[in-house]
């Protein structure tokens, strides 16, 4: 466990910041009773920045971090200088993330002693990983202050399942009154990297053939029901073994496929404009610090809600409506992404509640992943919008309870649907007479203990 203990330098600092851990009142300037200058936000990231600029030149591109118990090349993610505290005269506080090659990101505390022409890093010390603390502080006696590790800091109350999850999962559909000629297209879960997929039922009385999409991959049902199908129910059964999704390379991948516009990811003017003014104002001068000033921008302005015309995936309604579920928050994310350089791509499943071990699932889910270092990188916008504790977490992370369906936008299976290309495929897609019809749709889990 990562401890510290600066009793001799902290006193002053706020009780409800020290609570929190990064998280007090930002102010413009701060005057110090020792000088007549004024230090500003400005300045104190001007000092972090540097400190972090000449470690990273010293360490061929990393910052290097080691105490008794890491040692850590980290790269710059972000300077949280709207958690800026003042600890005394001529004394700041403020936090930062740095992640590590494989998407861990360390939430690093920064001491700073000096005044607005000379802020010298004095000492710094891991504070959270993925959002998780090791540490906490409280007062002593003599009112200053110490840390106290924070012992088996878990984020499963707030619907992560780190490690591996392993489940049944059942998706069921019931078809409606068809009174025409249909077509059907349903996603078929297939195992990758991060989930084992094993078909064990099919159960429906309907001829179909698995066919699949060539840009994507994705594996896709296909049948045509008839009238006397009307009504009846499909259900396929899966066994899913998940395990957590951090940053991973892949072979062959083919990050020019996730730079282009599809009909609701647009790549314009409008959000490079919206993009690159968040950028400059974040400081961010590398693609993953990019990536996260665009992260960032979506939390701090959208709003989940889902109302007006949401779940349509439609970049300009995130844009103009500053709302919407998960499909608008990654939708926006990733046409600001492409917009400036930065491949992003999009996929749909399902969240397996972490709280009980069988039941309902509440609908599909969607996430995103931006390519940087060489690496995708994952990202739920809308979880760690809900959860701002997880908001860390969730920048480089999948947690290992959910399901993916498929991936992709403006998906064309073969054969194509009559409407054309598929906005993304969670629910099924019915086409009687040529015009999509809604079709209710179940999802249903059983956990299972198993030996990993």
């Amino acid at each position: 466990m990562i401890q510290s203990n600066y009793t001799n330098q902290i006193f002053l600092i706020i009780v409800f910041f020290l609570s929190v851990a990064c998280g007090s009142e930002k102010s413009e300037s701060i005057k110090s009773k020792d000088s007549t200058k004024r230090a500003t936000i400005e300045n104190v990231e001007a000092g972090i920045r540097a400190n972090i600029a000449a470690k990273t030149k010293a360490g061929n591109g990393y910052f290097n971090f080691e105490n008794d118990s890491v040692e850590l090349s980290l790269k710059l993610v972000r300077v949280h200088t709207e958690y800026l505290s003042v600890l005394g005269a001529n004394k700041f506080f403020a936090c930062v993330d740095l992640a590590t090659e494989s998407g861990d990101v360390y939430d690093v505390d920064f001491f700073m002693n000096g005044t607005a022409d000379n802020m010298e890093v004095t000492s710094t010390d891991v504070h959270k990983l993925n959002g998780k603390p090791f540490y906490t502080w409280k007062q002593a006696n003599d009112k200053t202050w110490f840390t106290v590790p924070v012992k088996n800091a878990s984020n499963e109350l707030l619907g992560v399942i780190e490690g591996t999850d392993a489940f049944t999962f059942t998706y069921e559909l019931t078809l409606p009154t068809i009174d025409g000629s249909s077509e059907m297209w349903i996603p078929i879960a297939q195992s990758d990297a991060f989930q084992d997929i094993e078909i064990t039922n099919i159960d429906t009385k309907i001829s179909y053939e698995i066919t699949k999409d060539d840009t994507y991959g994705n594996q896709i049902m296909y049948a045509k029901p008839s009238a006397d199908n009307s009504n009846q129910k499909i259900s396929i059964t899966y066994d899913v073994i998940r395990k957590e999704k951090s940053a991973y390379t892949e072979q062959n991948t083919d990050t020019m496929l996730y730079l282009g516009a599809t009909a609701f990811l647009p790549v314009n003017n409008r959000f490079y404009t919206i993009a690159t003014t968040a950028i400059e104002e974040r400081q961010a001068n590398t693609t993953l610090m990019k990536a996260r000033a665009l992260y960032d921008y979506i939390i701090d302005n959208m709003r989940y809600a889902k109302e007006g015309k949401y779940g349509t995936g439609d970049a300009n309604y995130a844009c103009d409506s500053k709302s919407g579920n998960c499909t608008e928050f990654h939708s926006f994310f990733i046409s600001l992404s492409r917009s400036v350089g930065i491949p992003a791509r999009f996929a749909v499943g399902a969240a397996i509640p972490s709280e009980r071990n069988e039941g309902g699932v509440n609908g599909y889910h969607c996430w995103a992943e931006f390519y940087a270092e060489g690496k995708w990188w994952p990202i739920d916008i809308s979880e760690g919008n809900k959860y701002t504790p997880l908001a860390t977490y969730y920048f480089g992370h999948h947690p290992a309870n959910r399901i993916e369906f498929s991936r992709g936008r403006d998906i064309k299976p073969l054969p194509l649907p009559f409407t054309g290309p598929i906005n993304f495929l969670a629910y099924p897609v019915l086409e009687v007479r040529g015009n999509i019809t809604p079709v209710k749709t179940n999802f249903l889990f059983e956990r299972k203990l198993i030996e990993i």
